[in-house]
């Protein structure tokens, strides 16, 4: 693994001029908000040695360098997700990139199912913590002392300044902003009735496939997380309706310019 993350982060190094230090991981129908980020260098997943290729609808494939509020970023335009069939290490393995290169802040985007009643499709939601309920840990197994400890703290997994800042900017532009708890599961089905009704009552307001896992590694290396879902469809019981991935995606398309704006406002303040 740690031959592995050298190869790859020596090979980005070599091809990135400049190392930002604040990663986006762009999702489910989110990708879109590559066109906000000027001055573009375009990085094939293909052409990344160990690098894992998304098969997802949505999920572009690229590593994006450029410029997003007047500052330099590196964002994943597609992620990978446990359902497609890798393992927590190849889902992360971004991650660990990013530690590699240096990233002290990442901002995580998602596409979720609303369980809050007040929420409303094309919410957006601030992540205030998560409950994890995939079946494998991404940090199960080996721990290797120089990516960091073996039981990482996770009392603030997202941290609090920069949820307080996208409050305040959320605020000043007059954007709605959700605040929760994501319930990350494994997927690939979209959730039954009785199961929407399971993760409210342990205190989940919104569910997803994704970002869990990053999370947990991106704390495990010392890295200052934000994360946003987008409420693309309603598990509320009394409302709940079939959904499909085309669904979810035109939603969440609807609902990015608004976490555009308060993306790059935040990466223009810090």
């Amino acid at each position: 693994m740690l031959e592995a993350i050298k190869q790859t982060s020596n090979y980005l190094i070599s091809k990135i001029e400049e190392i930002p230090n604040t990663a986006i991981i762009l999702g489910t129908g989110l990708g879109e908000l590559v066109h906000e980020i000027d001055d573009k260098q375009i990085i094939p997943y293909t052409e990344i040695p160990n690098f894992p290729v998304s098969t997802v609808e949505g999920h572009s494939g690229n590593l994006i360098v450029g410029t997003l509020g007047g500052k330099k970023v590196l964002a994943m335009q597609g992620r990978f997700h446990y359902y497609e069939g890798y393992s927590m290490q190849q889902v992360t393995f971004p991650i660990r990139i990013f530690q590699a290169l240096g990233i002290q802040y990442l901002f995580v985007s998602n596409a979720a199912g609303g369980m809050n009643p007040t929420f409303d499709i094309g919410d957006i939601m601030l992540i205030e913590d998560h409950i994890n309920l995939f079946p494998e840990h991404p940090l199960r197994g080996k721990n290797y002392d120089e990516l960091g400890p073996r039981f990482p703290d996770m009392s603030e997994a997202y941290d609090k300044k920069l949820r307080l800042m996208a409050m305040e900017i959320a605020k000043e532009k007059n954007i709605k902003l959700q605040h929760g708890v994501y319930v990350g599961v494994q997927g690939p089905t979209f959730e039954t009735p009785a199961e929407y009704y399971f993760f409210r009552i342990i205190g989940g307001d919104a569910v997803g496939m994704s970002t869990v896992p990053e999370v947990i590694v991106a704390n495990h290396a010392k890295m200052k997380v934000l994360a946003f879902s987008i409420i693309t469809d309603l598990g509320v019981i009394g409302k709940i309706v079939e959904v499909s991935h085309e669904d979810v995606q035109e939603a969440a398309k609807i609902a990015q310019p608004k976490m555009a704006s308060i993306m790059r406002e935040i990466i223009q303040r810090i």
